[in-house]
């Protein structure tokens, strides 16, 4: 079965592939890999052909808008964009009579678009978002018009697997709009490009210092030794970096979400470390005395146990804990989205996006492996999805005080593994933070101003305000009464004369002011998979 995987894909090597699959795996388990075992890059993203503009003024007619600070939505109003800020948003009446007042004056060299019903929003951001590499096959035109298409204008590459020089060379091509991209913010995983691992406190600093000068704004780590830990966290906050944490299993006994946070972690992924923060009857999670955590249907079948260990809602040690992580002004970006499959593997196995929008190659990753990181479906029962499903109330629980409480969470993909397609996924965690009990409103300002804030970049991104970048999603659909409506694949309803009828996806999205045509950059998307089908058949 892994033979005929590596032959369809286009890697000739098959000791090449599966040390890339084995490589992934080990730094997603925790280990800090040599430099010839970050994954190969994808092809480098072409020269933009796509999108208008920017303009030197740019006006929005009659849209509604939702800010994304939390503000009920409003309008109609107009918007006006001068060198890719926004310098005025203006009321201009009342929803579902005739705009009678004065509206912002546009001359004959003005890019003027009509939005009147449309709903206006502030570009999203995926602050989990990895471009993709060997180990799934992708291209990075692939990954970044489906992140586009989804109103995706920020993401946050977390460990940059496929190399430094790879990421920062496309952090640079969006930034001067070359490529048709989101603007990336990269975080490189610790130890990236170190032969022989960080082993030391003096060996963090170092390593911190030499990334912040090759132009890293972040780190992702997945665990180490506390003194290591904290050298490298005090080194990142001298140097401006910010800091992510995957808290692996291999190492959260000494170094779970709390001990983290307290050492100046600024961002947890997922969810682990903190259930073991919650621990008051024991200490090590309860794993079974056969369990492997190579094994991933071990890891992730005994994964789906732990919220459950923990304590119990509203008690005094979740309480405590949930109140100190507010206070040291932790980040939680939870991924709900890329464990879904664990509860419903079917839902996610027959998505409807991925017959048209799905790589072959991505495709063949996601099929049960022992070899490839997440693909763990080795024998997955009823009772595991019953297990993830239980798993995942008592993490909503905790996600939905924690935000209740003043703390922040936002929203992240991790697309690209577990049948999770880039920008589907996103807009899938979406829907999850809504059945974890936040308003429509404060999911949106999870996927918006919460991650602006986070990355350090809400004075730049991150809400429709005047002063800030024009980075903005416009939509048929209210997004806010059906999220299903954001999926590119649109969302299935009755029409007025009872016929199934296919409305929403993304309209425009509008990066650096440029403005994108979301469903033909699906279109895009639609021929890259078709053409790679079609050489995979032939092959």
């Amino acid at each position: 079965m892994i033979r005929k995987r590596i032959t369809k894909s286009n890697h000739k090597n098959p000791r090449r592939r599966a040390k890339a699959i084995y490589g992934v795996l080990l730094a997603l388990a925790g280990f800090s890999l040599p430099a010839f075992q970050v994954s190969s890059a994808p092809l480098d993203a072409p020269e933009r052909v796509e999108g208008e503009g920017p303009f030197e003024r740019l006006i929005l007619r009659g849209g509604i808008l939702i800010n994304g600070e939390g503000a009920p939505p409003r309008g109609p109003v107009d918007i006006v964009i001068e060198d890719n800020r926004i310098v005025q948003i203006k009321s201009v009446g009342n929803p579902g009579v005739p705009i009678v007042a004065k509206r912002p004056e546009a001359t004959a060299n003005d890019k003027v678009i009509d939005v009147e019903g449309h709903y206006i929003l502030p570009g999203f951001v995926d602050m989990h978002a990895h471009i993709g590499g060997s180990h799934q096959i992708t291209q990075a035109e692939y990954t970044f018009k489906l992140w586009l298409a989804h109103g995706i204008t920020t993401i946050r590459e977390p460990g940059s697997f496929n190399g430094d020089e790879f990421v920062l060379s496309h952090m640079k091509k969006s930034q001067k709009n070359s490529i048709a991209a989101p603007r990336i913010v990269p975080y490189f995983w610790f130890g990236l490009g170190n032969k022989k691992g960080i082993n030391t406190p003096s060996e963090a600093k170092s390593w911190v210092k030499k990334i912040a000068k090759q132009g890293a704004r972040g780190i992702k780590f997945f665990g180490t030794k506390p003194e290591i830990f904290k050298a490298a966290v005090d080194e990142a906050k001298k140097r401006g970096l910010k800091t992510m944490m995957h808290h692996a299993q291999l190492d959260v006994v000494h170094l779970n979400a709390v001990d983290s946070a307290r050492m100046g972690l600024n961002t947890m992924e997922h969810w682990y470390g903190l259930p073991e923060a919650m621990f008051t009857d024991q200490v090590i999670q309860n794993y079974p005395l056969d369990y492997n955590y190579n094994n991933e249907q071990h890891r992730f079948g005994e994964a789906g146990k732990l919220w459950l260990q923990a304590a119990e809602p509203g008690s005094p040690k979740w309480n405590a804990v949930r109140d100190e992580l507010i206070e040291l002004d932790l980040t939680i970006n939870p991924t709900m989205t890329i464990y879904d499959a664990s509860r419903d593997l079917m839902r996610e196995r027959n998505a409807d996006w991925h017959t048209e929008y799905t790589l072959p190659g991505l495709w063949e990753f996601f099929q049960a492996s022992r070899y490839a990181h997440g693909s763990y479906w080795f024998d997955w029962t009823t009772q595991d999805e019953i297990n993830w499903k239980k798993n995942y109330q008592r993490w909503m629980t905790f996600l939905n005080d924690y935000k209740n409480h003043g703390g922040r969470v936002t929203t992240g993909s991790d697309s690209g593994y577990i049948y999770k397609i880039y920008g589907f996924g996103f807009i899938r965690e979406l829907e999850l933070l809504q059945e974890a009990g936040f308003h429509p409103l404060e999911v949106i300002k999870s996927a918006t101003i919460n991650g602006a804030e986070a990355l350090g970049m809400s004075s730049q991104i991150g809400s429709v305000a005047v002063g800030k970048l024009a980075d903005l999603v416009i939509v048929e659909e209210n997004p806010l009464r059906n999220f299903k409506t954001l999926y590119g694949t649109g969302h299935i309803k009755l029409d007025e004369s009872n016929k199934p009828v296919t409305v929403g996806g993304v309209k425009y999205t509008i990066k650096d002011g440029i403005i994108y045509d979301a469903k033909k950059l699906l279109d895009d998307v639609k021929q890259i998979v078709k053409q790679e089908k079609e050489k995979a058949n032939n092959g």
